[in-house]
């Protein structure tokens, strides 16, 4: 990748790297886990990328607002807002297992301007600009082309999913898999973004935990909706695919 730093492109990036190296540090340390109000856990790592990645955005978009999942919203009404979620996969950093990343994203309205996760416990990085490409640890990034959902692999953050009829949608959908697993949160985002899957979806999820990731699956080749099928990265929920499963896998999911 030959971004310029100070591009969107380069500065998503440079400031994942920032958030996710301070979270690295703190990885299979000693922690001391809170309970947030809506139940998911938070520890001194989150915090502590999210403030790292904060300071280095106040210092090179100082007129930008910043909305990060631990300490909120500064400077509303900005033109330009990033989004950052320190850990994606706190339940899995907390346990160990390296299923997790650092997103950021820069939108103007509802366009996401350019969006990176970054896991380091793996040394992998996905990050992509619109009309730029997708690239994955500096080489260019595609979605599979598997057009048969029989031999797709399908993935799921949790299948603990509340409303019946997404749950019924997506037991339809892993029934007709090749392969189903729960390798969830942003590390399934990569995995489709990669070729190593082909279909992944949240039920449930904030802007924060979306916005990143609709222009790294879009500018891999791939197709990033809701459940519903509008392209957005703000409906709440996400289906991530190839272009050749599109079709097939959101009508599996909203099927009657």
């Amino acid at each position: 990748m030959t971004a310029r730093q100070d591009s969107l492109l380069g500065a998503v990036g440079e400031v994942a790297r920032v958030a996710g190296d301070v979270a690295m540090r703190h990885y299979r340390g000693v922690l001391t886990v809170e309970t947030k109000a809506d139940g998911s856990p938070v520890t001194i790592a989150d915090r502590a990328a999210e403030r790292a990645a904060r300071d280095w955005l106040e210092r090179r978009f100082p007129e930008d607002s910043i909305e990060g999942e631990e300490l909120g919203l500064s400077r509303s009404g900005a033109k330009r807002r990033w989004l950052i979620d320190p850990i994606d996969g706190t339940k899995s950093f907390v346990r160990g297992v390296p299923l997790w990343g650092t997103l950021v994203a820069v939108t103007e309205g509802n366009a996401v301007l350019a969006g990176c996760a970054y896991f380091p416990a793996v040394s992998e990085i996905v990050v992509a600009a619109r009309g730029e490409g997708c690239w994955w640890n500096d080489a260019r990034a595609h979605v599979s082309d598997v057009g048969n959902i029989e031999r797709a692999t399908v993935l799921t953050t949790t299948e603990l999913i509340k409303e019946p009829e997404r749950l019924a949608g997506w037991n339809r959908l892993s029934g007709r898999a090749g392969l189903s697993r729960t390798w969830g949160d942003c590390f399934g985002y990569l995995l489709v973004t990669t070729g190593r899957a082909e279909v992944m979806t949240d039920a449930e999820m904030h802007d924060w935990d979306s916005a990143a990731l609709m222009p790294i699956i879009e500018e891999a080749g791939g197709v990033f909706t809701d459940w519903n099928g509008t392209v957005t990265a703000f409906g709440g929920h996400a289906v991530a695919t190839n272009a050749a499963l599109a079709n097939v896998a959101r009508d599996l999911l909203r099927a009657p």
